[in-house]
């Protein structure tokens, strides 16, 4: 989310609101949990402004962030959806959070556009499936939830 548009709510809105009309999934959206997390905890802070003035209360904050992420990865998610691209690689929340999808036994869909040989290796170890884009990931997501009926 840290350096991608819009920190990605585009894409995750649409995705999120797909999957509860098409799926009945619940689904864990980060944009908006985020916006849950600092509206109860940290109302009046510029989060990404503390990276550059409080680096110890950016790390506390992070590190609340990173527990939340962890926690629904692991007691919640039933599968992850990561959409991959050039802000994805800049950032580390992503690898993260699909280690621990890995771990857990979660599996993880991939939406991207970039050749998988410039994927790093332990980002394809992680996932399930690639899917070249949304759509495509909707029909597999579309036919898996019909073989449970």
């Amino acid at each position: 989310m840290e350096y991608a548009v819009n920190e990605g709510m585009d894409w995750r809105a649409a995705t999120q609101e797909w999957l509860e009309k098409e799926l009945q999934c619940v689904v864990f959206n980060p944009n908006r949990e985020s916006v849950r997390f600092f509206s109860k905890h940290y109302p009046s802070c510029n989060f990404r402004s503390l990276k550059h003035t409080d680096l110890s209360q950016y790390q506390t904050i992070v590190s609340k962030l990173v527990d939340l992420d962890c926690k629904e990865i692991a007691d919640r998610s039933d599968f992850v959806v990561c959409y991959w691209d050039e802000s994805a690689m800049k950032g580390a929340g992503t690898k993260g959070e699909l280690t621990m999808a890995k771990y857990f036994g979660k599996p993880v869909y991939l939406v991207t556009s970039i050749h998988h040989y410039d994927i790093p290796g332990w980002v394809l170890g992680c996932t399930t499936e690639i899917f070249a884009s949304f759509e495509t990931l909707k029909g597999f997501l579309l036919e898996l939830d019909e073989r449970k009926t």
